[in-house]
This record gives C-alpha cells, structure tokens and sequence, in this order.
C-alpha cells in the first residue's frame, strides 16, 4: 500500500484494502458472493458473548453514524431513504417477514430522527 509522507494510505489504496477484506469476511465467499448458513458449512459458529455485546455496540455506532450523515443529507436523500424503506417492504401477495418490517420501520424512524439534528436555516439578512 503506498504510503504519503505523513504516513496517511491514499485514499484509493484505502478503498481498495476496505472492498478486498469486504470480499473475504462477513460472509463472502472466495468469489464475493455472501454465503448462507449451512451451504458448504459444517456448522454454524455460534457468537460469545462479548462477541455479541461487541456487535450490539457496533449496530448502535453505526445506527448512530447514519443519523448523523442523514441530518446533513438533501432532502432528495431522506426521499430516497423512504423509498428503500418501501421497496424491502412487503408487496401484495408475498409473505410478510417481521425483520424485514422492522428494518423498513427503523429506517423511516432514523429519517425521522435525524431531522431533530439538522441545522435550521440561516436567518435572510437585508441587502
């Protein structure tokens, strides 16, 4: 990885590292394609404890994170973040899946949340 004087990696060979490590972690198999449980698997690695408060604290950064990002979002952006919200909803005739429901939910909710923490509108001076 080339490294800049200040001893920062450019920001594309960041990148990179961050899809290539994406590639062959969190479920991905050798060829990127995520995996499910139980295919070419053995068994089902089960999670610690600390492994899940662990992951509890990273799903509450992140939640957290998106927030943030959303409040200084257009509002093109939190239109389209209720969109996606809609289209993993449930369409006639399919099956309902509670996470999926409460996904679409939570994700409306963070819109919602993150107008709490926009800035208002500067106050028009006279010319």
């Amino acid at each position: 990885m080339d490294v800049v004087d200040n001893g920062v990696a450019e920001p594309l060979q960041q990148y990179r590292a961050a899809l290539s490590r994406w590639e062959n972690e969190g479920g991905a198999d050798g060829d990127g394609v995520p995996s499910l449980p139980g295919e070419g698997r053995d068994e089902i690695v089960r999670l610690t404890p600390a492994e899940l408060v662990q992951l509890r604290v990273r799903v509450i950064a992140l939640e957290n994170l998106v927030i943030a990002l959303l409040a200084t979002g257009s509002d093109e952006q939190l239109a389209l973040v209720r969109s996606m919200a809609d289209y993993i909803s449930p369409r006639p005739g399919f099956t309902p899946h509670a996470l999926t429901l409460q996904a679409a939910g939570q994700m409306v909710h963070m819109a919602d949340r993150s107008r709490r923490f926009q800035q208002p509108p500067a106050p028009k001076t006279p010319l």
